[in-house]
């Protein structure tokens, strides 16, 4: 279990490090969300409260197996609702009204073993966590941890020592993209960064660079467009508020060619979806940044870009589960509870705006592959293990006027509002 001040510390360093990098490449931040704030924005706005074992959201439930063990599941989707049959091997239906029915999956779990449950559910795609399962992932200490920059900052620059910076093993620059830019650049005046994510992660991402002078457009699938524009508007508006809205059907080969063509233009392109949805839609993003020298991409998964669970789902709450981050029960140390709302999105989100902000001003032409589970786990390493939040060793950053929790100061525009004026601007057909 990690304190939540700690989180809190780990948060504020990272935004820190943001700021610093920004400023190092002549963009100008405005106000940065202060790490309270940015942890439980979407709770305030949501109405949510801690439900022990359940999310606040009401999405993810960590289950007692017959085994004694801890299982985490996620329903969060629809076609994970519809799995419930298949997941209990017809057991239980698929639950009513379009909620998990918890106290069901309680008693089914208690009656399952862990390790066989755990399989089931990502054979079906359903997003699961079992802790004990996962070798944690090894982080050097923070005085031997390397810099994380994708090329060379010129001699007399550095980042404060006592700044948080990023590890290797969360974000990894994948090296067969575009050729870099200058080894060190100074942004265009408005950078124009294309988000191609949802939810949270992705778009806190595209938010911040924003508050940094950044144009951002968020590029959505007019069949599927983001899931967030369903739930708590005012958040929406949070992480959007300011920025265009493009949207394309992308069953169209005609549409298809014309992200593309968006794509091409973008000094940073955030995306956070599994490999295989890129591939699906015929998207390579080595060819888009070919188009663009000193392009970067950072690609936002649940367990990375490679290996045996790129193509693994998961979300904010049981990525965390998974990677060991989980407070206990007052009145039991034995039984793990959520720990925040979905905390690896913030995590994750903030994790990438550092990688994708160093890409801006270290001349690029990299794909950051930014893991939700390794920026968990990097968040666990650097922890301080004490219920006492670490005092800080300069002043904490964000600096004055950093925002609180103040209402969003503009909303969100409707879907595709802005992709005729976008496509017109850049005489794309």
């Amino acid at each position: 279990m990690v304190e939540f001040p700690s989180v809190v510390e780990f948060i504020r360093r990272a935004l820190g490090t943001f700021h610093d990098l920004a400023q190092l490449g002549g963009l100008a931040p405005g106000p940065l969300p202060q790490p309270e704030a940015l942890l439980t924005d979407r709770a305030r706005l949501a109405g949510y409260a801690p439900q022990g074992r359940t999310s606040p959201g009401g999405s993810f439930r960590i289950l007692r197996t017959a085994d004694a063990r801890w299982l985490g599941l996620s329903l969060a989707r629809p076609a994970d609702l519809a799995s419930v049959p298949a997941l209990t091997l017809g057991a239980l239906p698929e639950p009513p009204a379009g909620r998990p029915d918890w106290p069901a999956m309680d008693a089914w779990a208690a009656t399952q073993q862990a390790d066989a449950a755990y399989r089931q559910a990502l054979l079906l795609d359903i997003p699961a966590a079992l802790p004990d399962r996962r070798q944690r992932a090894r982080h050097p200490s923070p005085s031997a941890r390397p810099r994380a920059f994708p090329g060379r900052l010129p001699h007399g620059v550095r980042v404060p020592r006592d700044t948080w910076q990023p590890s290797t093993p969360a974000l990894r620059a994948v090296p067969e993209k575009s050729a870099p830019g200058p080894a060190w650049s100074t942004p265009r005046p408005r950078p124009l960064v294309v988000d191609l994510s949802s939810l949270w992660a992705g778009p806190l991402c595209a938010h911040l660079l924003g508050l940094a002078g950044a144009r951002v457009v968020k590029v959505e699938s007019t069949r599927r467009p983001d899931g967030a524009r369903s739930g708590p508007s005012d958040f929406y508006d949070l992480l959007h508020g300011g920025h265009e809205s493009v949207a394309f059907d992308f069953t169209r080969p005609a549409d298809l060619a014309r992200l593309e063509a968006v794509l091409s233009l973008a000094d940073v392109v955030i995306e956070a979806s599994r490999p295989r949805a890129l591939a699906q839609l015929g998207i390579d993003p080595a060819a888009v940044a070919a188009a663009r020298p000193g392009q970067t991409w950072v690609s936002i998964t649940a367990y990375g870009r490679t290996g045996p669970d790129a193509n693994r789902p998961g979300f904010g709450d049981d990525v965390a589960f998974e990677a060991g981050l989980h407070d206990t029960a007052p009145d039991d140390p034995d039984t793990p509870t959520v720990h925040g709302d979905a905390i690896a999105d913030p995590l994750t989100g903030v994790h990438a705006a550092v990688a994708a902000m160093s890409g801006l001003v270290t001349g690029g032409g990299a794909m950051f592959d930014v893991s939700m589970y390794d920026a968990v786990t990097l968040a666990l390493s650097t922890a301080p293990r004490s219920r006492k939040a670490p005092a800080p060793r300069r002043t904490p950053r964000p600096r004055s006027g950093a925002r609180t929790s103040a209402p969003p100061p503009h909303k969100a525009p409707e879907l595709g509002a802005h992709t005729a004026a976008f496509l017109a601007e850049f005489d794309i057909a």
